[in-house]
């Protein structure tokens, strides 16, 4: 169960994070009465998605089937093994801590499925697309849709290096308590949910 050297950390952080404007990938010109008030719209539009390689169509089917609670060891192979994980919540600094967010999903969740995508931006290196997410938690079993930003940064090999899952227009700070806080739930969240070992 590989743990992280923080400066390593860093320098995936250095080296792959993407800090995509969100206004500029997803301001709704056609109706802007579908944009929030940040000017960003978040809502998936899937037949504007953008074409992408049937190589990248599968990172994003393996993703999204995650997001869905899979929990499969072929879905998390899309990531490299030393890979960041950037959500409101949590930040995850190796593919193991990584599993340890997905293996939850199918705990915490009665049900957690990928409603629909649009992918607004591609390239050999990254993928960024909207995403809208139905969550119903146990035990209240009451759903709830959450649109967001996913923003996957690709190696010279097609290995997720650093995925970033924004809820609103605000990118993350990596200072502060709130950094604090989303680094311990990454680092012990895999002795709840044990994912496999070998990851």
């Amino acid at each position: 169960m590989p743990s992280q050297d923080p400066a390593h950390a860093e320098s995936l952080q250095d080296k792959y994070e993407i800090r995509p404007d969100p206004i500029a990938s997803t301001h709704n010109d056609e109706d802007p009465s579908q944009n929030a008030s940040s000017g960003v719209d978040y809502e998936p539009y899937p037949e504007k998605s953008v074409h992408i390689s049937p190589e990248h169509e599968k990172i994003v089917k393996a993703i999204t089937s995650l997001y869905s609670g899979s929990a499969s060891k072929e879905d998390m192979e899309v990531y490299a093994h030393d890979a960041v994980y950037d959500d409101p919540w949590s930040y995850c600094d190796t593919r193991y801590k990584i599993a340890g967010q997905w293996y939850g999903i199918p705990k915490i969740m009665a049900e957690s499925k990928t409603l629909a995508t649009e992918v607004v931006s591609d390239s050999p290196t990254e993928i960024i697309y909207k995403q809208k997410q139905m969550y119903k938690p146990r035990p209240l079993y009451l759903s709830k849709e959450v649109n967001s930003l996913v923003t996957l940064t690709l190696d010279g090999e097609g290995k997720v290096r650093y995925h970033k899952d924004m809820w609103n227009e605000k990118d993350y700070s990596h200072e502060g308590l709130g950094k604090v806080m989303k680094t311990l739930n990454g680092d012990h969240l895999t002795k709840i949910t044990r994912p496999p070992g070998d990851l």
